[in-house]
């Protein structure tokens, strides 16, 4: 019922505000500026239905635009029926504005060098595709097959994505032969690498996991001197190699970082107690607390 509920609801808010109206534009215009001054003229791929928009563009000759936006359209619908209305609002926005793009825009080739094609038109697309999604929606309909499948297959979202591709790159290869399918994959590469670091930010959170004998001192400096927020979890250190029944009461103190604190606090940690364990794990999403917005995280 709830799922059902969140589905009914269009946040106009979200999809009027101009934060989010400049990215979903600005990620479409890249997207085309990539797709038509370096991939296309190249016979270069992406994967998802990019990919499959191009290689099937080269192989009929029928304008790319549509086949974009046909493909994208029971992607919109499973979002829409996974996610809300308010996604597939905003991702229908970005595949229509990108559609408009590569059907009325002329671009030149920008150049023919072929690495240079693979890197920058990967990183233009993939800056592209991360900005629309920091909006709130996509402009690929393969993210949205891999969590509609996940579940119902038991694979991970990127060994759905990678499975999907391959058949792309397989295509690529007998159609275009093996050097483009290999420089597309170069192509792929910086795509993702540019849609992680567009998505994620070089703030990306980390959490920071310390286990120390100067316990109440690394809780004043990372609460009092640094402003962070800290939970505390009860715990055992000891079971040593040699002395496996020794063992004693400790706290292991967590706090949420950016990746640009991890090295100050670490060094201010050891400062306190050189023998103390400090272990990072990766943050996909945090929410909440203390935490402000990327950039002045705290």
């Amino acid at each position: 019922m709830a799922e059902r509920y969140k589905s009914d609801l269009v946040n106009w808010k979200v999809i009027l505000s101009s934060k989010n109206l400049l990215q979903i534009i600005v990620g479409a215009g890249m997207a085309v500026f990539a797709i038509k001054g370096f991939m296309v003229p190249n016979q270069f791929m992406d994967g998802g239905v990019t990919g499959i928009s191009i290689l099937l563009h080269e192989i009929s000759h029928i304008n790319i635009s549509i086949f974009i936006s046909v493909f994208n359209l029971p992607f919109i619908y499973l979002g829409y029926k996974r996610i809300g209305k308010t996604f597939a609002i905003q991702t229908s926005l970005a595949v229509f504005l990108l559609t408009l793009g590569l059907l009325f825009i002329n671009i030149e080739p920008v150049t023919t060098d072929k690495l240079l094609i693979a890197i920058f038109g990967g990183i233009l697309i993939g800056t592209g595709v991360g900005l629309v999604i920091r909006s709130g929606g996509v402009i690929d309909g393969a993210e949205v097959i891999a969590v509609f499948t996940r579940r119902r297959i038991g694979f991970s979202n990127s060994e759905i994505i990678m499975l999907f591709n391959t058949f792309i790159f397989a295509g690529a290869a007998f159609h275009f032969g093996l050097e483009t399918a290999m420089y597309s994959l170069i192509t792929y590469y910086a795509a993702t690498r540019a849609t992680d670091y567009i998505v994620d930010g070089i703030e990306q959170y980390t959490a920071i996991n310390i286990i120390t004998s100067q316990q109440e001192k690394v809780k004043e400096l990372l609460v009092n001197d640094l402003g962070k927020g800290i939970t505390v979890y009860k715990g055992e250190r000891g079971y040593l190699p040699g002395s496996f029944e020794i063992k004693t009461d400790c706290d292991i103190i967590v706090t949420i970082v950016t990746r640009l604190e991890i090295s100050q606090i670490q060094e201010a940690v050891m400062g306190i107690d050189g023998k103390a364990f400090v272990y990072t794990q990766s943050i996909n999403e945090a929410t909440g607390g203390i935490l402000k917005a990327k950039g002045h995280a705290k």
